[in-house]
């Protein structure tokens, strides 16, 4: 799944650790979310999205859709 998670991150001048800590999760779990190699459960996608202030479908892309 495509997502603009390292854009958002870097908008907010965070390091992956910054954003893990943010999240409570590990970095190497933001790294593989970034990177397209691990879906986030869905408690965890609305977590990133209030984090940001984003809708969901804001951050995260159906390639199924689009």
């Amino acid at each position: 799944m495509k997502n603009r998670l390292k854009v958002l991150r870097a908008e907010h001048d965070w390091t992956q650790a910054d954003l893990a800590s943010e999240l409570e999760v590990s970095r190497q779990t933001v790294n593989a979310i970034e990177t397209g190699k691990y879906d986030p459960s869905l408690p965890l996608a609305f977590k990133i999205a209030r984090l940001f202030d984003k809708r969901i479908e804001e951050i995260f892309l159906d390639e199924e859709t689009n």
